[in-house]
C-alpha cells in the first residue's frame, strides 16, 4: 500500500478493506453483550475501538515498510504501545467505585480485548482474531450461567468497601 499516491483510491485494496472491516465486526459483535445489558460502551464504542486499533496498526505497518522496512529506524510496535496505553486509561474511565463496590470491570476488560482485537486484524492475523473473539464470546456467555449457580458471598462488603477475597 503506497500511502503518498497521487489519487486517493490508489491507496485502497482488498486486505485493508478487509482488516478493517473484520475489526469492525468483531467489535461490533462484542459491543453487542455490553449494549444488550444497558451499558454505556456498547455497540459503537466497541465498533469504534476495534476500526481505530485496526487502522493505526494498519497505518503502523505501511509506514514502515514505505520508510525503509528493517534498514530504518521505524519500529511500528510503538504505535501499538501508545494504543494500549490510550486503551487503558479509557477503560480505566470506565471503571467505577460507588459504595465499595466496584462497577464495570467486565466492560473495562471487554474495550481492551475489542483493542487487543482490532490490532491483530490490523496485523492480517484473521485466526488470532476469530479464536479471541470465540473465547470472548464464551466468557461472557458460557460464564454467566456458572456465576448463577455460585453460592454468594455471605459476609458481602467489608466496613472499608473492599469486597471479600
Amino acid at each position: 500500500m503506497e500511502l503518498n499516491a497521487a489519487l486517493w483510491w490508489e491507496t485502497i485494496d482488498v486486505q485493508v478493506l478487509l482488516r478493517l472491516g473484520v475489526a469492525t465486526l468483531v467489535g461490533l459483535l462484542l459491543g453487542l453483550d455490553r449494549e444488550l445489558k444497558g451499558y454505556d460502551a456498547g455497540l459503537r464504542t466497541h465498533g469504534m475501538v476495534a476500526l481505530s486499533s485496526s487502522l493505526m496498526t494498519i497505518v503502523a505497518i505501511a509506514l514502515y515498510h514505505q520508510l525503509g522496512g528493517a534498514d530504518s529506524s521505524i519500529d511500528p510496535l510503538r504505535v501499538i504501545e501508545g494504543m494500549a496505553a490510550a486503551i487503558g486509561i479509557i477503560a480505566a474511565g470506565l471503571i467505577i467505585v460507588k459504595g465499595g463496590e466496584v462497577r464495570n470491570l467486565t466492560t473495562a476488560a471487554h474495550i481492551w480485548l475489542t483493542a487487543a482485537i482490532g490490532i491483530a486484524s490490523g496485523a492480517g492475523y484473521f485466526a488470532v482474531v476469530f479464536i479471541a473473539a470465540g473465547l470472548a464470546l464464551m466468557l461472557l456467555i458460557l460464564l454467566r450461567f456458572v456465576e448463577r449457580w455460585l453460592p454468594e458471598a455471605e459476609d458481602g462488603p467489608k466496613e472499608d468497601g473492599n469486597a471479600p477475597r
